[in-house]
């Protein structure tokens, strides 16, 4: 008897010391602050790993002291509802979403949930103030619609002959007609036509570079979305096959062959969003944290491709440019 009792005495004390770990791994696993991150492109996007760089750097470590909770529309824009309830089931401490349609379906998703955006342009229309945006959603605008002007000047410095001049974009961004507007704008002061060529998925830009061509038109304007971003190697092999000379608002198109870009760092931004992540997981009321805007944008140029396309860059613009691809 005395033997079996201490066995069940050292089989208790065996199953107690397993149980209490157990039982502490999952209380620290409900403590740990759970991200929602709501991804408009691949998984294997460098911006991804932006983000999670930006974490580790204020002490985040993925599955240390932090989860992420991952879904990704891989460039189909229309499954970002979806996933957006996905993570709204899983009670996330906080969602972090790219740009204006993902920023849309994760307010529809939740009412509860803080939100941190990384978008382009105004985000006026999305949250109360800049200064204090109120509610539930903050968070990063890389600001396109105020370089529209630059833009447009800095495509007819590359091409003396331009008069007219194509505009892509995808109007499923509420912000894209009025950056339209904006281009209209300064269009009118540097003499040169533009007309609107949308595109709401992979295929309409095929379409829509196709009818630029037909309408003669010497050059493109790229207005940057989710859609754009994710198809950023295609804009470069299309303006580049279709001999049109295009700008658009991040390095990575001039990167994967595209001519020029200028506008804010990408990856630099989702570095950024994380520390709003980390305030927001510690407490801070995304509502008492401002919109940020850059405060420097960037001019990358690929000679290459200028070469390619017959264009000589003028001294003035090489001087300006932070980084030259040859």
């Amino acid at each position: 008897m005395r033997k079996h009792a201490q066995l069940l005495v050292g089989l208790i004390f065996a199953f107690g010391i397993v149980w209490v770990p157990l039982t502490a791994n999952a209380q620290q696993s409900e403590k740990t602050p759970r991200i929602g991150l709501l991804g408009s492109y691949s998984p294997t996007s460098p911006l991804y790993n932006d983000f999670r760089q930006g974490l580790r750097e204020l002490g985040y470590i993925e599955g240390k002291n932090i989860i992420i909770e991952a879904r990704y529309a891989q460039g189909n824009l229309d499954r970002l509802p979806e996933l957006a309830r996905e993570l709204a089931g899983l009670n996330v401490n906080v969602m972090f979403v790219g740009g204006d349609q993902a920023l849309r379906a994760a307010k529809e998703a939740t009412n509860t949930i803080p939100i941190v955006v990384s978008a382009c342009d105004p985000l006026n229309s999305l949250v109360a103030s800049i200064a204090r945006p109120g509610g539930k959603a903050t968070g990063l605008t890389c600001i396109s619609s105020d370089l529209a002007s630059k833009r447009l000047q800095m495509l007819k410095e590359l091409v003396p002959a331009l008069s007219r001049v194509a505009v892509l974009y995808n109007p499923e961004d509420r912000n894209k007609p009025l950056e339209y507007a904006e281009v209209q704008e300064a269009a009118r002061s540097l003499n040169l036509i533009v007309h609107a060529f949308e595109a709401r998925s992979a295929s309409g830009i095929d379409e829509a570079f196709a009818a630029m061509v037909d309408d003669h038109r010497q050059g493109v304007v790229i207005l940057s979305d989710a859609l754009m971003v994710f198809n950023e190697k295609k804009l470069a092999e299309l303006t580049l096959q279709n001999r049109l000379p295009a700008i658009f608002g991040f390095r990575e198109f001039a990167d994967m062959g595209g001519l020029v870009s200028y506008g804010a760092n990408l990856g630099r931004q989702y570095r950024r969003a994380a520390w709003y992540v980390a305030r927001i997981v510690t407490g801070t009321d995304p509502g008492d944290l401002p919109i940020e805007q850059p405060t420097r944008f960037e001019v990358v140029i690929n000679l290459k491709t200028a070469k390619a396309l017959g264009l000589t860059v003028p001294q003035s613009m090489l001087l300006v440019a932070d980084e030259i691809i040859e």
